[in-house]
Order: C-alpha cells, then structure tokens, then sequence
C-alpha cells in the first residue's frame, strides 16, 4: 500500500452547523487521534480522499501536511457516508508511527472457481489482521480453483503476506462449498420421474 500526501487544515468551529459548511467547502470534516495525544480536528479536501480511499482502499494511510503543525502519519479507521446520497460525512484517522503495527480489517476477494455442480458460499467478506502500518494488504486472495462439494476453507487456510499475522479466529469459516440446488433440483425430478413411470409400469401391470 502506497503512502498518500493530503494538506489538511485545522478546524476550530465544531458542530452539526460547522460541519455541513466544511462539506460545502468540498472538504470533509475529520479527526485525528491516538498515542495520547488530544485529537485533533481537521477537514480533508474531499477529491484528493476520496482519491486515496478509492486507489489505497478504507485502510489507506495518510501523511497530513497540518497547516501549522507539520507532518502527521495517519491511518483511515472509519469513515461514516451519507446513509442515501453516498457522500462522505465524517472520517475517524488514526494517528500512527513508521514501523508501528496495527490491527486492521482486510478484504477477503474469492478466486477461480469450483468444481462443476457446486454452489459457493462466501461466510466472511474480511478477517482482522496485524500488519506494519506502511505495509497493510489491500485485500487478500483466496482460491477455490477446483474445490469440489463439501469442501470448506477457513482463516486458517488464507496466505498472508509475509509480514502479516492473523488476529481473526483461524476455525472461522470463510467460504462453504455446497451442492448447486439446481443439481438437487434435477435429482429430485428425477426421482420423482422414476416414482411415476414405476406407479404407471405398476397399474399396467394390475389392468
């Protein structure tokens, strides 16, 4: 993951009135805390964040030119969006050193494709994981190439980046690989095929 350079600037008017005109500002209202320190509240140029979450991902991490108070690393821990138009409301940063670890959640993105006849169930879409905070993965990739029916893979099963250690609980389950309810469907009209012609084989039989 890539380190991002955002100017920011320092905010001294708080509240819901002092947040919508940051936003009509094109910036978004933001606060940085962590190591003890007091949080700092801030507004992020809405385009250039925006830009970062988009190429970095939620876990991107930020080097803010503070106007006033020089550089600070930061991670993105949690962004709140408009809960219908989409925009971003309010993003929570937190303050980081280089070579710090840090617990983050990490996108699990499900690859190739099972066997024939099966359906494929994806029980957990991230797992927490330790990572340096210059170096956490953008997302992590599992295979299903060729996995057939009954097969379930779990945390335990995911390769990390070297580097990265997981936190989740390696037993849970990430992807459940069942039989296609279509197959299901097939056989049991089959089945049901088989039953009829054996009941009209049966009644001949008796005429």
């Amino acid at each position: 993951m890539s380190e991002v350079r955002i100017a920011v600037e320092q905010r001294n008017e708080f509240g819901k009135g002092a947040a919508r005109r940051t936003r009509r500002a094109g910036k978004i209202p933001a606060v940085l805390y962590g190591h003890g320190s007091d949080p700092k509240h801030l507004s992020l140029p809405s385009v250039e964040f925006a830009r970062a979450v988009r190429e970095n991902g939620h876990n991107a991490v930020l080097t803010l030119e503070v106007q006033g108070s020089g550089d600070e690393l930061a991670l993105t821990k949690t962004i709140t969006a408009h809960p219908i138009k989409g925009y971003i409301e309010h993003v929570d940063l937190l303050l980081v050193k280089r070579g710090e670890k840090v617990t983050v959640n990490v996108p699990v993105v499900v690859t190739g494709d099972a066997a024939s006849g099966t359906l494929v169930s994806q029980e957990l879409t991230e797992v927490e994981v330790e990572a340096e905070a210059l170096h956490i993965p953008e997302q992590i990739e599992l295979s299903i190439e060729g996995a057939e029916i009954g097969t379930q893979l779990h945390a335990s099963d995911l390769q990390l980046p070297k580097g990265t250690t997981l936190v989740s609980d390696p037993e849970t389950m990430i992807v459940n690989i069942t039989e296609a309810a279509a197959s299901m469907e097939e056989e049991s009209a089959e089945g049901e095929g088989e039953a009829a012609e054996s009941a009209e084989e049966a009644s001949s039989e008796e005429a």
